[in-house]
């Protein structure tokens, strides 16, 4: 709670000073939704107790219940759309639509406490790019999960082992208005990719707070035959990751060769 009540200070004193200046709010909570009726008002009360002028956004797409009113119930403004966007369409929907200085991004089926939200917003107040959940996955379970593998993969790529699993694949994270100009809204809708942009682009990436979310995410129980078709996405987004990568960075991702000399080798 006092961490809550720091944030909170903090974040009404930007606020202030923000529409002083130009008359739009410090923080967008950014929430994508498809037939979350029964969490998505519980989420929108959290995401409006970080502080007191937070604008809260819920992206509701491909729905056929009563989420959009639930969220509008609940104090959210509600973008619908009748198709569904795709997989973190959502997103960059939001990011476009949001008038905020920090963009928080969480998902509509977890309602994370405003007090395992705010350290999100306090870091990217206090200098940071882009704030992530210092998350690592369940790393310790054999096999390991490959999007999990892909995650700590694409970040020894980019030299910061130091974030382990922390992704933007994963929520919550937060950024900044900066960031969002660096590594492009469109970019959102493949998160992997947006990570990549950040780093590089010398961005101030860092995993700030932990959220259980693998935990607190309600287990959906589906008869699958074959692949997870989610896993597959994320998946593939990792490789569109890397892609850009080589195709920015070189056939080497930014590594040297150290001292081989391969037009010697037969």
């Amino acid at each position: 709670m006092n961490e809550l009540r720091a944030a909170q200070t903090i974040v009404g004193e930007a606020v202030q000073q923000d529409r002083e200046v130009i008359g739009q709010p410090i923080l967008s909570v950014i929430i994508p939704a498809m037939n979350e009726e029964r969490t998505i008002a519980a989420v929108v009360r959290e995401a409006a107790r970080i502080c007191r002028d937070a604008e809260v956004l819920v992206i509701v797409n491909g729905s056929s219940d009563g989420t959009a009113s639930e969220a509008e119930r609940a104090g959210a403004r509600v973008l619908q759309y009748s198709e569904a966007l795709g997989h973190d369409g959502g997103r960059r929907v939001g990011a476009a639509a949001a008038q905020g200085q920090i963009l928080l991004f969480t998902d509509a089926d977890i309602p994370i406490p405003a007090e395992h939200l705010a350290p999100y917003v306090q870091a990217v107040l206090n200098g940071v790019d882009i704030a992530l959940n210092d998350y690592n996955g369940p790393v310790t379970r054999i096999p390991v999960h490959p999007v999990v593998e892909a995650k700590h993969m694409l970040n020894s790529l980019l030299s910061r082992s130091d974030l382990g699993g922390a992704s933007m694949t994963a929520i919550p994270h937060a950024l900044s208005r900066k960031a969002l100009e660096i590594i492009g809204i469109s970019s959102l809708e493949i998160p992997p990719l947006a990570h990549a942009k950040a780093v590089l682009g010398g961005l101030r990436v860092q995993a700030v707070h932990h959220v259980p979310v693998g935990k607190w995410n309600a287990v959906r129980i589906k008869k699958r035959s074959g692949a997870d078709p989610l896993s597959q996405v994320v998946l593939q987004d990792h490789l569109e990751a890397i892609r850009w990568i080589i195709d920015t960075q070189g056939p080497r991702g930014g590594y040297t060769d150290l001292e081989r000399v391969r037009s010697l080798a037969q």
